[in-house]
């Protein structure tokens, strides 16, 4: 990464690590560490959101390029020439990144001194901040690297590398794959995909996730006027992989997202609630859960 890259990632309030890698503070910590609410993640799994640290090890390196995606797309592929920086190295860089980026939390007011101290020590790792994830090769050995400090791992994939999925060992806590599409046309719209055959990539992994022993996760990023129609096709590909869960989620209106899209269309609580009926009715997965500041529906088999 360049120096101007560089800037530009840290000038959005990222910690970059190494030649690849970040770590950012997410809303919902600041929230928790605030007394104001926490992510969905803990009300529907138990994780604790002041103790979540946001990474990525493919900070620049996606395969798609998603007109929803709240960062600013310009993701390429990564080349030949990448240098990739050892798990071993990683983690602790992102760790202290962590701490760094929480150090101007302390003493102000309403900031939960307890909450701030166990910050700083996390426990939960969100391998979802930007970029593609399983581009970076040695993502066996971060998991690993995590695990060993009693880390939980939450990894998201768009599901267009299926290969490094089925390598994966060990496997995250929970593995979320998004389904932004219920069909191609739909999906080369929206999600601009980097690579040849990625609706056929994505099948792929939908085939594989049966298989993979974790806790599995299909998360719909739901855009009004783009792609929440169709739910029996989107039932289709649900019955295919067999997700444990499926999050029924909103497009938000936020950061680079806001070049490309406008504000209607972000869907409404109630929007998404009426989405995630039709679903459950069409795969007979039980909405057991919902968030509404979060726009977020979750169904569960």
């Amino acid at each position: 990464m360049d120096l101007e890259e560089r800037n530009k990632f840290e000038k959005q309030h990222y910690k970059v690590v190494g030649g690849h890698s970040a770590a950012k503070i997410c809303l919902w910590t600041k929230k928790s560490l605030r007394g104001e609410g926490v992510c969905y993640k803990e009300k529907f799994y138990g994780i604790e959101s002041h103790r979540c640290l946001q990474m990525t090890p493919a900070l620049q390196y996606c395969t798609e390029n998603c007109v929803f995606c709240w960062r600013t797309t310009n993701f390429t592929e990564p080349g030949p020439e990448v240098t990739w920086d050892e798990p071993e190295d990683i983690v602790p860089g992102l760790i202290e990144a962590q701490r760094l980026l929480l150090s101007g939390f302390g003493g102000f007011e309403g900031v939960d001194e307890k909450k701030l101290a166990e910050s700083k020590n996390p426990n939960q790792a969100a391998i979802s901040l930007s970029g593609e994830p399983t581009l970076y090769p040695k993502l066996s050995g971060l998991i690993e690297e995590l695990q060993k400090r009693d880390f939980t791992t939450f990894l998201v994939s768009n599901g267009t590398n299926p290969d490094a999925l089925e390598k994966l060992e060990p496997l995250p806590t929970q593995l979320y794959v998004s389904l932004a599409a219920p069909n191609e046309e739909t999906f080369k719209k929206i999600c601009n995909p980097l690579v040849a055959c990625g609706w056929e990539r994505l099948n792929e992994t939908l085939e594989l996730f049966p298989s993979l022993d974790t806790r599995k996760v299909l998360r719909l990023t739901l855009t009004k006027g783009l792609n929440m129609e169709k739910e029996g096709e989107y039932a289709k590909l649900i019955g295919k992989a067999e997700p444990d869960f499926i999050e029924a989620k909103a497009f938000m209106y936020l950061g680079g997202s806001r070049a490309r899209l406008c504000r209607d269309n972000m869907p409404s609580h109630g929007e998404i609630k009426k989405f995630a009926k039709k679903l459950s009715d069409e795969t007979g997965y039980n909405i057991s859960n919902e968030k509404e500041d979060s726009r977020v529906v979750l169904l569960k088999r």
